[in-house]
């Protein structure tokens, strides 16, 4: 199907004093309840917004561009991370510094909560570092890669960390241990990034095996088995870098956005392709939405398409 018209929007002017041009915005991420959406900008500042499009709340203490933005769970802190190297965690009410952590040592490229208090972050130091609030030294420094760590997230049990590199692996870690559990290693070119699927342990799908997909500049995705670290799949449709992957809700399909300027959606457990749109630009990001029918994708040329579904 075509995209979908959107209904009425609101533009979010991201705007410093006098000066009237806005900046790039670089991350964007909803409160678990929907009612507060947190923008990360070039200019180092962040915002939160009401669900109606009203600035609550400018965020300035980093003195470089926001890479990474992510509420916890509860929707009460946000965590950023910047081209300062640092990463700032704060009071979602307030929006007052409430922890600056500064272990790295070159920009901080991404960051995701483990729980409530506890996260990690990662950089072109070639490093990731798990963290808690309060505490002022790393609960854990994981070393391995051997080029920038691009990308890092949690498995929704919060145990295991993913992470995806330009070394052209991507690892798997857990808190016991100073080296990855797995080496993720197939990929030609860099990582860009990575997801889990939403099985496993600590998911909405306990009893479906647990996975991990990379998507690389290399024009390939890859689907690999949690537990072994084995690669079960290797999708290669796209003809240029895919920067976005997402599963859906069911975990059963998976959806990529490539520079290709095609979104492809595909059976999880056979590897096949199922449905594949084309747009008029290169694809940034792709999402499902929570009921699994349709997937927005962004494109390079300004526009957004919301795919309607029907597996």
């Amino acid at each position: 199907a075509g995209p979908a018209v959107a209904g009425a929007s609101r533009p979010l002017p991201h705007t410093v004093g006098d000066n009237k041009e806005s900046k790039d915005v670089t991350t964007l991420d909803w409160s678990c309840d929907g009612l507060q959406l947190a923008t990360g900008s070039y200019d180092g500042i962040a915002r939160i917004w009401s669900k109606e499009g009203q600035l609550q709340k400018v965020l300035q203490a980093h003195k470089g561009p926001i890479f990474s933005l992510k509420w916890n769970r509860k929707g009460d802190l946000l965590l950023s991370g910047s081209v300062d190297k640092s990463a700032i965690v704060w009071e979602g009410k307030t929006g007052d510094v409430k922890q600056h952590f500064e272990f790295h040592s070159a920009p901080t490229l991404d960051v995701d909560w483990r729980t409530q208090t506890s996260f990690a972050t990662c950089s072109t130091d070639k490093r990731i570092f798990v963290c808690k609030l309060g505490d002022t030294a790393p609960l854990k420094c994981l070393e391995g890669h051997t080029d920038e760590v691009n990308n890092i997230k949690w498995d929704p049990s919060g145990k295991l960390l993913a992470s995806c590199s330009d070394d052209h692996t991507a690892r798997i870690w857990n808190l016991h241990s100073d080296s990855a559990v797995h080496v993720l290693g197939g990929h030609t070119k860099e990582i860009y990034t990575l997801k889990w699927s939403p099985t496993g342990p600590g998911s909405a799908n306990p009893s479906m095996p647990q996975l991990v997909v990379t998507a690389s500049f290399d024009t390939t995705i890859r689907i690999w088995d949690a537990a072994t670290g084995a690669c079960l799949n290797t999708l290669a449709r796209h003809t240029q870098p895919v920067y976005s992957v997402a599963f859906s809700p069911n975990g059963r399909y998976l959806a990529s956005g490539s520079f290709d300027k095609t979104v492809d959606v595909w059976d999880v457990q056979e590897g096949t392709l199922l449905r594949t749109y084309s747009g008029e630009g290169g694809i940034f990001e792709v999402c499902w939405e929570r009921g699994g029918k349709y997937v927005a994708a962004c494109f390079s040329d300004k526009s957004v398409a919301v795919i309607e579904l029907r597996l």
